[in-house]
Protein backbone atom coordinates (compact mmCIF):
# COMPACT_ATOMS: atom_id res chain seq x y z
CA UNK A 1 0.00 0.00 0.00
CA UNK A 2 1.39 3.26 -1.07
CA UNK A 3 1.25 6.25 1.49
CA UNK A 4 -0.39 8.48 -1.12
CA UNK A 5 -3.38 6.34 -1.46
CA UNK A 6 -3.81 7.40 3.16
CA UNK A 7 -3.50 11.40 1.78
CA UNK A 8 -6.71 13.44 2.06
CA UNK A 9 -7.34 17.48 2.44
CA UNK A 10 -8.46 18.81 6.33
CA UNK A 11 -9.27 21.93 6.97
CA UNK A 12 -7.36 23.29 9.64
CA UNK A 13 -10.66 24.42 11.40
CA UNK A 14 -11.89 21.18 11.68
CA UNK A 15 -9.02 19.88 14.22
CA UNK A 16 -10.68 19.82 17.41
CA UNK A 17 -8.35 21.59 20.00
CA UNK A 18 -10.88 21.19 22.96
CA UNK A 19 -13.43 18.92 24.46
CA UNK A 20 -17.24 19.00 23.61
CA UNK A 21 -18.56 21.04 26.72
CA UNK A 22 -19.84 17.39 27.70
CA UNK A 23 -18.64 14.15 26.58
CA UNK A 24 -21.57 12.88 25.29
CA UNK A 25 -21.75 15.84 23.53
CA UNK A 26 -20.15 14.86 19.83
CA UNK A 27 -21.98 13.82 16.85
CA UNK A 28 -21.72 10.38 15.49
CA UNK A 29 -21.00 8.88 11.63
CA UNK A 30 -22.73 5.94 11.69
CA UNK A 31 -21.01 4.04 8.44
CA UNK A 32 -22.54 0.80 6.56
CA UNK A 33 -19.58 -0.02 4.28
CA UNK A 34 -21.22 -2.86 3.07
CA UNK A 35 -23.74 -1.33 1.91
CA UNK A 36 -21.88 1.77 0.66
CA UNK A 37 -24.04 4.05 3.15
CA UNK A 38 -23.64 6.38 5.98
CA UNK A 39 -25.89 8.78 8.28
CA UNK A 40 -25.34 11.43 10.60
CA UNK A 41 -26.18 10.74 14.42
CA UNK A 42 -25.43 12.16 17.80
CA UNK A 43 -23.37 10.18 20.21
CA UNK A 44 -25.90 9.91 22.40
CA UNK A 45 -27.07 7.48 19.55
CA UNK A 46 -24.84 5.41 20.47
CA UNK A 47 -26.79 2.48 21.87
CA UNK A 48 -29.68 1.89 19.66
CA UNK A 49 -26.76 0.26 17.47
CA UNK A 50 -26.26 -2.60 19.52
CA UNK A 51 -28.81 -6.02 20.29
CA UNK A 52 -28.57 -7.67 23.40
CA UNK A 53 -25.92 -9.90 24.13
CA UNK A 54 -23.68 -7.90 22.35
CA UNK A 55 -20.19 -7.46 23.56
CA UNK A 56 -18.41 -3.88 23.64
CA UNK A 57 -15.21 -4.35 24.21
CA UNK A 58 -12.94 -0.70 26.08
CA UNK A 59 -9.47 0.15 26.87
CA UNK A 60 -8.74 0.73 30.55
CA UNK A 61 -5.50 2.13 30.15
CA UNK A 62 -4.99 5.44 31.90
CA UNK A 63 -3.01 8.37 30.40
CA UNK A 64 -0.11 9.33 32.68
CA UNK A 65 0.58 12.88 33.09
CA UNK A 66 3.68 12.10 30.40
CA UNK A 67 4.71 15.61 29.14
CA UNK A 68 7.03 17.73 30.98
CA UNK A 69 8.59 20.76 30.54
CA UNK A 70 12.36 20.40 31.72
CA UNK A 71 15.08 23.10 31.89
CA UNK A 72 19.05 22.93 31.87
CA UNK A 73 21.36 24.09 34.57
CA UNK A 74 22.14 26.77 31.90
CA UNK A 75 18.16 27.82 31.89
CA UNK A 76 18.28 26.18 28.46
CA UNK A 77 14.36 24.65 28.33
CA UNK A 78 13.89 20.97 27.04
CA UNK A 79 10.25 19.43 26.38
CA UNK A 80 10.56 15.57 27.34
CA UNK A 81 7.81 12.86 26.90
CA UNK A 82 8.03 10.10 28.47
CA UNK A 83 7.38 6.73 27.17
CA UNK A 84 8.08 3.67 29.21
CA UNK A 85 10.11 3.11 32.37
CA UNK A 86 12.09 0.19 33.89
CA UNK A 87 12.51 0.97 37.43
CA UNK A 88 14.66 4.50 37.55
CA UNK A 89 15.31 4.33 33.61
CA UNK A 90 12.73 5.60 31.18
CA UNK A 91 12.53 5.98 27.50
CA UNK A 92 11.70 9.16 26.94
CA UNK A 93 11.58 11.68 23.34
CA UNK A 94 13.22 14.78 23.88
CA UNK A 95 13.00 18.73 22.06
CA UNK A 96 15.41 20.95 22.35
CA UNK A 97 18.72 22.07 21.42
CA UNK A 98 22.06 21.04 22.22
CA UNK A 99 21.25 18.06 24.06
CA UNK A 100 24.09 15.14 25.07
CA UNK A 101 24.92 12.20 26.91
CA UNK A 102 25.43 13.62 30.64
CA UNK A 103 23.29 15.99 30.66
CA UNK A 104 21.10 16.84 34.01
CA UNK A 105 17.98 18.16 33.62
CA UNK A 106 15.24 20.12 36.19
CA UNK A 107 11.61 20.08 36.67
CA UNK A 108 10.26 23.86 36.39
CA UNK A 109 10.17 23.98 40.23
CA UNK A 110 13.73 22.55 40.59
CA UNK A 111 12.82 19.90 43.02
CA UNK A 112 13.01 17.22 40.53
CA UNK A 113 16.21 15.89 38.43
CA UNK A 114 16.95 13.49 35.78
CA UNK A 115 19.78 12.53 33.83
CA UNK A 116 20.52 11.70 30.04
CA UNK A 117 21.98 8.26 30.02
CA UNK A 118 21.86 7.10 26.55
CA UNK A 119 20.94 8.34 22.89
CA UNK A 120 18.69 5.66 21.25
CA UNK A 121 17.49 5.60 17.29
CA UNK A 122 13.83 7.39 16.53
CA UNK A 123 14.72 10.19 18.79
CA UNK A 124 14.62 8.41 22.14
CA UNK A 125 16.61 9.02 24.98
CA UNK A 126 17.36 6.54 28.18
CA UNK A 127 16.50 8.75 30.72
CA UNK A 128 17.32 7.88 34.94
CA UNK A 129 15.61 9.41 37.73
CA UNK A 130 17.68 10.88 40.68
CA UNK A 131 15.16 9.57 43.37
CA UNK A 132 11.81 8.30 43.82
CA UNK A 133 9.74 6.43 40.86
CA UNK A 134 8.46 7.54 37.50
CA UNK A 135 4.75 7.97 38.08
CA UNK A 136 5.08 9.85 41.05
CA UNK A 137 7.63 12.07 39.48
CA UNK A 138 4.96 12.40 36.19
CA UNK A 139 2.03 13.26 38.77
CA UNK A 140 4.24 15.73 40.51
CA UNK A 141 5.90 17.77 37.23
CA UNK A 142 3.77 16.56 33.93
CA UNK A 143 0.97 17.51 31.94
CA UNK A 144 -1.38 15.76 29.86
CA UNK A 145 0.59 14.70 26.73
CA UNK A 146 -2.24 16.07 23.87
CA UNK A 147 -0.86 15.26 20.96
CA UNK A 148 1.07 17.70 18.71
CA UNK A 149 -1.55 18.19 16.13
CA UNK A 150 -4.00 20.16 18.30
CA UNK A 151 -1.73 22.95 18.39
CA UNK A 152 -2.47 24.93 21.47
CA UNK A 153 0.55 27.42 22.26
CA UNK A 154 3.34 24.76 23.06
CA UNK A 155 4.28 27.27 26.14
CA UNK A 156 3.46 24.76 29.01
CA UNK A 157 3.22 27.81 31.60
CA UNK A 158 0.54 29.23 29.34
CA UNK A 159 -2.68 29.04 30.20
CA UNK A 160 -3.72 28.79 25.73
CA UNK A 161 -1.36 25.31 26.14
CA UNK A 162 -3.03 22.75 29.13
CA UNK A 163 -5.85 23.59 30.73
CA UNK A 164 -6.74 22.03 34.07
CA UNK A 165 -9.59 20.41 32.47
CA UNK A 166 -7.49 18.85 29.79
CA UNK A 167 -6.37 16.22 33.19
CA UNK A 168 -9.76 15.20 33.71
CA UNK A 169 -11.09 15.04 29.74
CA UNK A 170 -8.23 13.36 28.25
CA UNK A 171 -8.81 10.58 30.26
CA UNK A 172 -11.61 7.97 29.98
CA UNK A 173 -14.00 8.05 32.99
CA UNK A 174 -13.13 4.10 33.64
CA UNK A 175 -9.16 4.64 33.24
CA UNK A 176 -7.28 2.72 36.38
CA UNK A 177 -3.91 0.92 34.69
CA UNK A 178 -1.70 3.28 34.43
CA UNK A 179 0.60 3.54 31.14
CA UNK A 180 -0.65 5.26 28.31
CA UNK A 181 1.30 8.60 26.45
CA UNK A 182 -1.72 8.89 24.47
CA UNK A 183 -5.35 8.49 25.52
CA UNK A 184 -7.78 5.77 23.99
CA UNK A 185 -9.87 8.63 22.30
CA UNK A 186 -12.84 6.66 20.93
CA UNK A 187 -13.72 5.91 24.26
CA UNK A 188 -13.68 9.88 25.36
CA UNK A 189 -16.96 10.17 24.48
CA UNK A 190 -18.45 7.73 26.94
CA UNK A 191 -19.87 9.26 30.43
CA UNK A 192 -21.82 7.20 33.28
CA UNK A 193 -25.73 7.96 31.79
CA UNK A 194 -23.98 6.02 28.23
CA UNK A 195 -23.10 3.29 30.21
CA UNK A 196 -26.31 2.60 32.04
CA UNK A 197 -27.98 3.32 28.86
CA UNK A 198 -25.96 0.48 27.19
CA UNK A 199 -26.47 -1.82 30.42
CA UNK A 200 -30.03 -1.67 30.36
CA UNK A 201 -29.86 -2.50 26.26
CA UNK A 202 -28.26 -5.49 27.43
CA UNK A 203 -25.04 -4.67 26.22
CA UNK A 204 -22.09 -6.49 27.72
CA UNK A 205 -19.53 -4.73 28.43
CA UNK A 206 -15.87 -5.85 29.43
CA UNK A 207 -12.31 -3.95 29.33
CA UNK A 208 -8.63 -4.80 28.49
CA UNK A 209 -5.73 -3.02 29.19
CA UNK A 210 -3.08 -1.70 26.20
CA UNK A 211 -0.92 1.14 26.64
CA UNK A 212 -0.26 3.06 23.76
CA UNK A 213 2.78 4.58 22.66
CA UNK A 214 5.02 6.66 21.13
CA UNK A 215 3.21 5.34 17.54
CA UNK A 216 0.59 7.52 17.79
CA UNK A 217 2.32 10.44 17.24
CA UNK A 218 4.87 9.25 14.59
CA UNK A 219 3.63 9.75 10.73
CA UNK A 220 4.29 6.60 8.58
CA UNK A 221 7.80 7.12 7.40
CA UNK A 222 8.05 5.14 4.06
CA UNK A 223 6.23 4.72 0.91
CA UNK A 224 5.47 1.71 1.10
CA UNK A 225 2.90 1.46 4.35
CA UNK A 226 3.79 -2.17 4.91
CA UNK A 227 7.61 -1.20 5.16
CA UNK A 228 6.93 1.00 7.99
CA UNK A 229 8.22 0.19 11.39
CA UNK A 230 5.30 0.51 13.65
CA UNK A 231 6.11 0.23 17.65
CA UNK A 232 5.10 -2.81 19.90
CA UNK A 233 2.78 -2.03 22.77
CA UNK A 234 1.84 -3.76 25.92
CA UNK A 235 -1.86 -5.46 26.42
CA UNK A 236 -3.26 -7.51 28.63
CA UNK A 237 -6.71 -9.63 28.20
CA UNK A 238 -8.26 -11.33 31.08
CA UNK A 239 -9.98 -14.50 31.43
CA UNK A 240 -13.45 -12.73 31.85
CA UNK A 241 -12.57 -11.26 28.20
CA UNK A 242 -11.42 -14.42 26.22
CA UNK A 243 -14.76 -16.36 28.19
CA UNK A 244 -17.08 -13.19 26.86
CA UNK A 245 -15.30 -13.26 23.20
CA UNK A 246 -16.46 -17.01 23.13
CA UNK A 247 -20.01 -16.51 24.82
CA UNK A 248 -20.75 -13.99 22.40
CA UNK A 249 -19.81 -15.94 19.39
CA UNK A 250 -21.32 -18.99 20.50
CA UNK A 251 -24.78 -16.85 20.74
CA UNK A 252 -24.35 -15.14 17.43
CA UNK A 253 -24.01 -11.44 18.87
CA UNK A 254 -21.45 -9.09 17.56
CA UNK A 255 -17.88 -8.28 19.11
CA UNK A 256 -17.75 -4.11 18.84
CA UNK A 257 -13.86 -2.79 19.30
CA UNK A 258 -14.15 0.39 21.23
CA UNK A 259 -11.44 2.33 19.63
CA UNK A 260 -8.10 1.35 17.25
CA UNK A 261 -6.42 -0.14 20.75
CA UNK A 262 -9.17 -2.18 21.46
CA UNK A 263 -9.00 -3.79 17.44
CA UNK A 264 -5.32 -3.92 17.77
CA UNK A 265 -4.77 -5.86 20.62
CA UNK A 266 -8.13 -8.08 19.89
CA UNK A 267 -6.33 -9.08 16.98
CA UNK A 268 -3.04 -9.59 18.04
CA UNK A 269 -4.58 -11.81 20.89
CA UNK A 270 -6.54 -13.74 18.13
CA UNK A 271 -3.26 -13.87 15.98
CA UNK A 272 -1.18 -15.45 19.34
CA UNK A 273 0.41 -12.29 20.49
CA UNK A 274 0.66 -12.12 24.40
CA UNK A 275 1.69 -9.23 26.32
CA UNK A 276 3.16 -6.87 23.54
CA UNK A 277 2.41 -6.48 20.33
CA UNK A 278 3.88 -4.60 16.64
CA UNK A 279 1.14 -6.19 14.60
CA UNK A 280 0.05 -3.73 12.07
CA UNK A 281 -4.00 -4.03 10.51
CA UNK A 282 -3.91 -3.00 6.57
CA UNK A 283 -6.34 -3.71 4.38
CA UNK A 284 -6.48 -7.45 3.39
CA UNK A 285 -5.93 -8.37 7.01
CA UNK A 286 -8.38 -10.91 8.08
CA UNK A 287 -10.43 -10.25 11.45
CA UNK A 288 -10.61 -13.01 13.73
CA UNK A 289 -12.53 -10.98 16.47
CA UNK A 290 -13.81 -7.92 15.80
CA UNK A 291 -17.14 -7.35 13.99
CA UNK A 292 -17.36 -3.72 14.35
CA UNK A 293 -15.75 -0.79 15.39
CA UNK A 294 -16.09 2.40 17.23
CA UNK A 295 -13.32 5.49 16.03
CA UNK A 296 -12.71 8.78 15.93
CA UNK A 297 -11.54 10.42 12.76
CA UNK A 298 -7.49 10.42 12.14
CA UNK A 299 -4.93 11.57 10.42
CA UNK A 300 -3.85 11.75 6.73
CA UNK A 301 -0.88 8.81 6.50
CA UNK A 302 -1.49 7.39 9.73
CA UNK A 303 -1.59 3.80 10.23
CA UNK A 304 -4.81 4.32 12.37
CA UNK A 305 -6.83 5.44 8.85
CA UNK A 306 -5.31 2.24 7.32
CA UNK A 307 -6.70 0.07 9.92
CA UNK A 308 -10.17 1.31 9.51
CA UNK A 309 -9.85 1.39 5.91
CA UNK A 310 -8.98 -2.82 6.45
CA UNK A 311 -12.09 -2.70 8.86
CA UNK A 312 -14.05 -0.99 5.22
CA UNK A 313 -13.47 -4.31 3.26
CA UNK A 314 -13.97 -6.03 6.12
CA UNK A 315 -17.46 -4.86 5.61
CA UNK A 316 -18.10 -5.08 2.15
CA UNK A 317 -15.97 -2.27 0.53
CA UNK A 318 -14.03 -3.17 -2.55
CA UNK A 319 -11.70 -0.83 -1.75
CA UNK A 320 -11.67 -0.13 1.61
CA UNK A 321 -9.39 2.97 1.80
CA UNK A 322 -11.76 4.69 -1.26
CA UNK A 323 -14.45 4.12 0.58
CA UNK A 324 -13.59 5.61 4.15
CA UNK A 325 -11.71 8.34 2.13
CA UNK A 326 -15.76 9.30 0.74
CA UNK A 327 -17.10 8.94 4.01
CA UNK A 328 -14.30 11.44 5.35
CA UNK A 329 -15.15 13.87 2.45
CA UNK A 330 -18.89 13.00 3.59
CA UNK A 331 -17.41 14.52 7.50
CA UNK A 332 -15.63 17.53 6.21
CA UNK A 333 -18.48 18.30 4.43
CA UNK A 334 -20.41 18.56 7.47
CA UNK A 335 -18.23 20.04 9.26
CA UNK A 336 -17.29 17.04 11.61
CA UNK A 337 -14.67 17.85 14.38
CA UNK A 338 -11.26 15.89 13.63
CA UNK A 339 -8.54 14.00 16.17
CA UNK A 340 -8.66 13.37 19.39
CA UNK A 341 -10.96 15.65 21.15
CA UNK A 342 -13.18 15.39 17.56
CA UNK A 343 -16.06 13.42 16.84
CA UNK A 344 -16.60 9.51 16.34
CA UNK A 345 -17.33 7.50 14.00
CA UNK A 346 -19.14 3.71 14.22
CA UNK A 347 -18.35 1.10 11.65
CA UNK A 348 -21.22 -1.63 11.30
CA UNK A 349 -22.01 -4.75 9.02
CA UNK A 350 -24.23 -4.36 6.15
CA UNK A 351 -28.12 -3.27 7.61
CA UNK A 352 -29.70 -6.63 8.25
Amino acid sequence: MNISELDFDLPEGLIARYPADERRLSRLLVVHAGDGLWQHQNFSDFPQHFAAGDLLVLNDTKVVPALLQMHKETGGRIEMLFLRAEDQVARCMLSGSRIRVGLELFSADNQGKVLLKEKLPRGEWLVELESGDWISFLNQHGCPPLPPYIRRMRVLDNDDEIHQSDFERYQTIWAKNNGSVAAPTASLHFDDEMMRQLSIAGVNVCHLSLHVGQGTFLPISCDTVEDHPIHSERFVIGDDLAKAIEATRASGGKIVAGGTTVCRALEAWAAGHHGETDLMILPGHTFNVVDALLTNFHTPRSTLLALVAAMAERHGADIGIDFVKKVYAAAIANDYRFYSYGDASLWLPSKP
